[in-house]
């Protein structure tokens, strides 16, 4: 691939499908209408040195359903032995996929800079019990974007024992617009779903052994666009004139197993031949999964289920592979559902870059992070809040973590915020008034009046049953022993210190234990 003719990417918006009948075969198209602002030739000549996305939501996706009634084109024996292979009829059919896309709707990135030529592809690791497996069903979306002409796209799609960039291609079938029809859409935006399988009750199937990786993928190629005017290292395909694959807008979920063969443009272009997503550079590479499937019967029959694998995602796997992908298995026949995993996953913070991401909480701990709530994924997560914080005493610090907040007995008043006049309520104390009586007020309140102010957080409440404020109680300097009452034990201990200098006896603290302090005891006798 190179940077001029490098994935340009388009969006597209579906509309409800017109069936249209075809030889051998049922073809489905639509019509849609391009939401985006921009055409891709538009795009395609502004942003030519980078990768562009702009995925769309679309409604309903036609399909076109193929299958052939002649040898591969590779010249192998298009599945010989399919009957022979081994394949229990009894297995439950299994899907691989990595797309988030639906296949009957959803949304949609058109790669409008692949070129003639150039090829798509995904491989799956299985357990060695699966092989020899049979390829039900491989999928893929192609698609326009305000194309201004009608579309011909001539392909190929492959099957491989292992990776395609190791492994050895054993099927291969090409359009020859017979009984595989070429891929064709009117002008417009449009959209569609190429699902190749061969009639399960031709002895002649595509069945996959191991070659010892317990890998297998499936892939796509475009033989012939409908108008690749120029050479495409120096000039994109023509995106009004030609169809191309499509990736999903969920995000890059399988960067190493997610393939693309790229032309040989030199200098001038991306890395050559077949390379994971992970080997691609930046502007070359796709942000999401190629929107494919492969649908396949195993020869044994363990059953798949829902797998929380450590990046919190789910997917439909055989206990040995989720265990293999160190994730957690939910049990045979169980289905990924949107809550499926939720109870496996946390926002996982970062303190040397700050940032998120959603993990397994034990993924999270062993990648030195800090889990936050279980169950909740980053999206709309704060890592490390800061914000203003109001104390006890009504005053406003900050901006202060939460924990340093409640530290201090504030109470934080959320992300991002800072302190200002009046932000802080006033604090509310005990107001004791001369009666007896005592209020919760403001120490402005209390003066206003006339009660004396306990302090902020201070409660009117009476914990030794006295019939008073415990906030409130000021204790008579008679009651020398501090016991609560003033009676003999004060009156011996005074009596006892009588003419000393100062000490609890001094009542009135005129120096002296003298008759005056006697007066004030005897005054104040329980």
């Amino acid at each position: 691939m190179d940077e001029v003719g490098s994935f340009l990417t388009c969006a597209l918006s579906f509309l409800p499908p017109q069936p249209r009948l075809g030889a051998s075969v049922v073809q489905t198209f639509t019509h849609v209408s391009l939401v985006a602002a921009l055409s891709c030739a538009a795009i395609a000549q502004a942003q030519s040195s980078r990768l562009v996305e702009e995925p769309i939501g679309t409604k309903d996706t036609p399909t076109l359903v193929v299958s052939p009634r002649f040898k591969p084109a590779n010249g192998g024996s298009g599945g010989s032995g399919g009957g022979e292979g081994g394949v229990a009829g009894a297995c439950p059919q299994v899907i691989s996929s990595y797309t988030s896309a639906s296949f009957e709707g959803g949304q949609y990135v058109v790669q409008a800079g692949f070129a003639q030529g150039e090829m798509t592809a995904c491989s799956y690791l299985l357990s060695p019990s699966d092989f020899p497996l049979r390829i039900d069903l491989i999928e893929s979306i192609f698609a326009t974007s305000n194309a201004s002409v009608q579309t011909t796209t001539q392909w190929t799609v492959m099957v491989w024992q292992g990776t395609p960039a190791t492994g050895t291609l054993v099927y291969s079938y090409s359009s020859n617009d017979i009984d595989l029809p070429h891929i064709v859409m009117p002008p417009g935006t449009n959209g569609v779903n190429v699902q190749f399988g061969i009639d399960p009750a031709d002895p002649e199937q595509m069945v996959v052994v191991d070659n010892g990786s317990h890998i297998f993928s499936v892939g796509f190629r475009i033989d012939q666009h409908n108008n690749q005017t120029q050479n495409p290292c120096f000039f994109a395909p023509p995106s009004a004139s030609n169809a191309f694959p499509t990736t999903d807008v969920g995000g890059l979920a399988a960067p190493t197993t997610n393939w693309l063969y790229a032309l040989d443009c030199g200098p001038l272009g991306c890395a050559a031949g077949w390379k994971s997503f992970s080997q691609i550079p930046t502007v070359c590479r796709p942000t999401g999964d190629w929107v494919m499937r492969a649908s396949w019967t195993p020869q044994s029959c363990e059953l798949p289920g829902a797998c929380c694998l450590p990046n919190g995602t789910c997917q439909s796997i055989l206990e040995s592979q989720c265990v293999a992908q160190g994730g957690i298995f939910s049990g045979q026949g169980v289905a990924c559902t949107a809550s499926t995993c939720t109870a496996n996953i946390c926002p996982c913070c970062f303190v040397a870059t700050g940032g998120c991401v959603t993990l397994a909480p034990s993924s999270c701990a062993a990648a030195g992070g800090i889990a936050g709530p279980t169950g909740q994924s980053c999206t709309g997560y704060v890592c490390f809040p800061t914000g203003a914080c109001c104390l006890p005493d009504g005053t406003c610090v900050g901006p202060i973590s939460p924990s340093a907040c409640a530290a201090q007995g504030g109470v934080f008043e959320g992300n991002g915020t800072t302190c200002f006049v009046g932000l802080c309520p006033e604090p509310m104390g005990a107001a004791c008034f001369p009666t007896g009586f005592c209020l919760e007020l403001t120490e402005a309140q209390a003066a206003a009046a006339g009660a004396t102010w306990a302090g902020p957080g201070t409660t009117c409440v009476d914990g030794n049953g006295d019939g008073n404020a415990d906030a409130c109680f000021t204790a008579n300097p008679a009651d020398i022993n501090g016991d609560g009452v003033v009676g003999a034990a004060d009156l011996t201990m005074l009596l006892n210190a009588w003419g000393s200098v100062g000490g609890a006896a001094d009542i009135n603290h005129d120096g002296s234990v003298n008759a005056a302090d006697l007066s004030i005891l005897l005054d104040s006798w329980s």
